[in-house]
């Protein structure tokens, strides 16, 4: 990791426990894993993991969790979070603490363009970082960008999604913009697509922004849920649509996940 991760972690640790990881998802600081599965929402059992894995319950607490996947000798560091930019920075700073090869983002994203289908997989070129969190990552809390960008290692991407391709799963590169508000992006739509992004979700600018300071290979895997160009909705989908974007959530995404996290190619692992 870069020095200045260690200093937030040093920071981190004058005011807490020096094994918080522990304390807030049960994970093991003594366990080689082969991946980090950063999930708002999502847990292994919610995308039926368990049938084809040995899923253990860390912990469990109100708004997080932490479980152990393990399949075939591979270990995956899972994490339930919070939505929003915030508890990405701060649940991710926590897990620092663990030793793992590789960090896997999995979440819902709304599209803005019709060319995009419900349960489509996507993974972001870019995130436009419409909150403000990602200041405390700076120097200063003063030096707020605003609307700064994101990008992930993009060798690393196309790395994925070359993998997906020999598997039979396709993922499609897109732009996102991340929001700070679920209920409020709607009445600001308008100004979101002058951006011109693809997507619109609330993490994953933060997400590869942790990841350049842990300096992990990473990747954002999200499920299209809704879209506000064709009138698919986020909520109230047709019966159709909820199996299109079961579909996705369900068959596609857990077995990509599991792909992604036993690959062993990747130069930086």
């Amino acid at each position: 990791m870069k020095e200045k991760m260690k200093r937030i972690m040093d920071a981190f640790h004058r005011y807490n426990s020096s094994d918080m990881v522990f304390q807030v998802f049960g994970l093991s600081r003594e366990i080689q894993y082969d991946a980090l599965v950063v999930a708002p929402s999502y847990t292994p059992y919610r995308l039926k993991m368990d049938r084809s894995c040995k899923v253990t319950t860390c912990k469990e607490g109100a708004y997080t969790a932490g479980y152990l996947v393990e399949k075939d000798g591979m270990k995956i560091a899972w994490i339930k979070t919070g939505s929003s930019d915030a508890n990405c920075i701060d649940h991710i700073a926590v897990c620092a603490e663990l030793h793992f090869q590789k960090m896997i983002f999995i979440g819902a994203a709304g599209a803005l363009k019709e060319c995009f289908r419900l349960g489509d997989i996507c993974t972001p070129v870019y995130s436009i970082c419409g909150g403000y969190a990602n200041t405390y990552l700076k120097e200063s809390i003063k030096d707020y960008v605003p609307f700064e960008k994101a990008t992930p290692d993009m060798e690393y991407v196309d790395h994925v999604i070359s993998i997906g391709e020999k598997t039979g799963c396709v993922v499609k590169k897109a732009s996102v913009f991340c929001t700070a508000s679920i209920a409020l992006e709607y009445y600001h739509l308008d100004e979101i697509k002058e951006f011109h992004t693809d997507l619109i979700e609330m993490e994953t600018g933060s997400f590869y922004m942790m990841a350049d300071l842990l300096e992990i290979p990473a990747i954002a895997l999200l499920v299209v849920s809704d879209n506000s160009a064709t009138g698919a909705a986020l909520v109230g989908r047709t019966e159709e649509e909820q199996k299109e974007y079961d579909k996705g959530r369900n068959n596609v995404l857990p077995k990509f996940i599991l792909t992604v996290a036993g690959d062993r190619q990747f130069p930086h692992t």
